[in-house]
């Protein structure tokens, strides 16, 4: 598991903590346990006999900030299957043009078979984000589909 997921993990696990009452006394205040609560806390790896491992948690908070930039893409795995609302693909595939054209240049037209391989480091379904990105107008394409040319 990568270090962004166990700490996204270790967050979700502190929010339940937060959100529960039986989970927060039994982290806080040391209350009695059923087997089930026990074995949920058992595998909090952030949370000793002493109470939270201040390192772990504090590894987890840069994660998460690392997170909030716009480079947290790079902390995935390729999307391998793009959402299907506009309202959420579009953002993503608009994200993934800007990534793919900061890293190539955005002055000069791209041949559509780069443009393609540097698509498919992010996604697997590079045709998808290459026309959200023509149709939002975020690229231009050549009449003959040949290059395309970054407009932001």
């Amino acid at each position: 598991m990568s270090e962004v997921a166990a700490a996204v993990g270790r967050a979700r696990q502190a929010v339940a903590v937060l959100a529960s009452p039986t989970l927060r006394a039994a982290v806080v205040g040391g209350a009695e346990l059923d087997d089930r609560t026990q074995a949920a806390i058992a595998a909090f790896d952030w949370l000793g006999a002493d109470g939270p491992d201040a390192p772990a948690l504090g590894r987890t908070a840069r994660a998460l900030q690392r997170l909030q930039g716009p480079a947290a893409l790079l902390e995935f795995d390729r999307i391998a299957r793009m959402p299907v609302p506009d309202d959420q693909r579009h953002p993503l595939s608009v994200r993934i043009v800007e990534l793919v054209f900061d890293r190539l240049g955005t002055s000069r037209p791209v041949p559509e078979p780069v443009l393609n391989a540097a698509i498919a480091m992010f996604a697997e379904d590079v045709a998808i984000v290459r026309r959200d990105a023509v149709d939002l107008g975020v690229l231009e394409r050549t009449d003959d589909g040949a290059t395309y040319r970054f407009v932001g």
